[in-house]
């Protein structure tokens, strides 16, 4: 039995197609082929065409068919995971109304503050685990005050994948992960938060059908499946955001255990049995693809938006002539330090483990006359192993100290530059797992039909490809506290520079 899987992300749509007997992924493809823009009509905001995500997806798919390594009618059920946090309105006739608000826009960084002082600090972070910051509550208000024509057209609000779901069966629903990752759950009450609602003005009417996450979100129609080449009425079996979902591919279900991705943005995703919150909200708890009422599982999220997108940015920088595999190359050339240059990766908007600070990409040292292109991506590369090393001690401080990390092989993790710095710098172990979003998508649409009995029965078989340890006598941990001076220095002096402009 054959399942099929998209993974809706920041720069493309990954497709993969999973034999369920097995659990080997055997095709798989992306579209398009160079990373897809994010627009942003204003500095701080960022903003992408959901019409846009549909056209990849379905151009991802029909490449993955032209493989010829399967039969498209043999595709079973269909799982979605999605880059999170974003808002996409449409109206009662399922159209889009405007562009999406993605993850990492900072618009709606006020109203969300504003919301948290009126709600009470307490109250958000016991019921809501966060703070409404700018996540999709908090955006869908910011259209409501800028954007009040637009608003009052609105049917339903969707999260990314909601709306994919949405264009492959017609019917619009969520889930309980989806909720709590738009700010719109309450995990005492378990129930849509009355709280955020009334104080921002929202009708329930917007929210879509709540269902469970592993189970059928709609059937295929007839239409798509025709164009698609797939068998009409298949069913979307699972949804659930990207980090969530990517912990899922890595077979993170239990407390204590920890995954990690560092694809556009970074982030370190560990479970927990708790309602845990960080009392500055610089971490954030979501309920995670197999929490149920009576049996809590959270997932404590870490992350980090200047991540792989800046290890992007540096390329376009260099040239595109450079893949990131020759990238990489040269910065192995270059040893540890990187020649006393550092870099502090935050040019990605607003940095919730910064205190929601925009604190911006900074250089230090650079020095004209010693530093070349090896320099530069290995200064990167280190730089965001620093932040993940920064991150993971907020972790630490609210009870998540894991002995060893997942994660896939794939984005940074490609670079043995990188995955060494993370494991020197972060003194933990990481595991190296041949797996990705799509593929934990296509497993959770087999979960969702019933093919594997429970969510642990998908990976019966998997094994880690490579374990990377920490290095003796690595020079990271006191080049961590070197690159740890220049961050407070930097969010200091945003800080001062916030309070003048005030």
């Amino acid at each position: 039995m054959l399942f099929l899987g998209i993974d809706l992300g920041t720069s493309s749509v990954k497709v993969s197609v999973v034999d369920g007997a097995t659990g080997q992924c055997i095709a798989s493809s992306h579209y398009p082929e160079t990373e897809a823009d994010i627009l942003a009509p204003q500095t701080g905001w960022a903003e992408q065409s959901p019409e846009l995500w549909w056209d990849y997806a379905c151009q991802a798919i029909l490449k993955c068919n032209a493989t010829g390594t399967y039969n498209p009618k043999e595709v079973k059920a269909i799982g979605i995971a999605y880059q999170m946090h974003g808002l996409v309105l449409v109206d009662k006739d399922q159209n889009v109304l405007r562009n999406a608000i993605i993850w990492c826009d900072g618009r709606a960084v006020e109203i969300g503050n504003k919301a948290f002082d009126a709600i009470g600090e307490e109250k958000c972070l016991s019921h809501l685990l966060n703070s409404p910051g700018n996540f999709t509550a908090s955006k869908l208000a910011w259209v409501k005050e800028h954007e009040p024509e637009i608003y009052s057209h609105i049917h339903k609000i969707l999260l990314p994948g909601d709306f994919i779901a949405m264009k492959l069966t017609g019917e619009t629903t969520t889930t309980v992960s989806a909720l709590s990752e738009g700010i719109f759950w309450d995990f005492q009450r378990n129930d849509l938060s009355q709280d955020v609602m009334d104080y921002f003005g929202f009708n329930a009417l917007l929210i879509p059908t709540l269902q469970p996450l592993f189970s059928s979100h709609g059937n295929l129609k007839e239409s798509v499946a025709e164009r698609l080449s797939l068998t009409p009425n298949i069913p979307v079996a699972y949804k659930a955001g990207d980090q969530p979902n990517n912990a899922f591919s890595l077979n993170v279900l239990n407390p204590g255990e920890v995954a990690a991705t560092a694809g556009t943005s970074g982030v370190i995703y560990g479970v927990s049995d708790g309602l845990n919150y960080d009392k500055q909200s610089r971490i954030n708890s979501f309920a995670h693809v197999n929490y149920e009422s009576g049996k809590t599982r959270t997932g404590v999220l870490l992350c980090i938006n200047g991540c792989g997108i800046f290890n992007r940015w540096m390329r376009a920088m260099i040239g595109a002539n450079h893949s990131y595999e020759s990238l990489n190359t040269e910065a192995q050339k270059i040893a540890a330090g990187s020649n006393g240059l550092f870099m502090l990766p935050f040019g990605n908007g607003a940095e919730r483990m910064l205190n929601n600070k925009t604190v911006g990409a900074h250089f230090h040292n650079l020095d004209f006359n010693v530093h070349g292109t090896g320099h530069l991506v290995r200064a990167a590369q280190e730089g965001i192993a620093f932040a993940f090393r920064y991150g993971l001690d907020i972790m630490r401080e609210n009870g998540m100290n894991p002995t060893i990390i997942r994660a896939g092989k794939a984005n940074l993790f490609l670079s043995g530059v990188f995955a060494q710095s993370f494991v020197d710098a972060t003194e933990v172990s990481v595991e190296l797992y041949q797996t990705d979003g799509s593929i934990g998508a296509a497993l959770g649409a087999g979960v969702g039909i019933g093919f594997y009995s429970n969510p642990e029965d998908a990976f019966a078989s998997r094994k880690p490809l490579k374990t990377i340890t920490p290095s003796r006598n690595s020079p990271h941990q006191s080049l961590y506290e070197d690159w740890k001076s220049l961050l407070e220095a930097q969010v200091k002096t945003t800080r001062e520079i916030h309070s003048i402009n005030v």
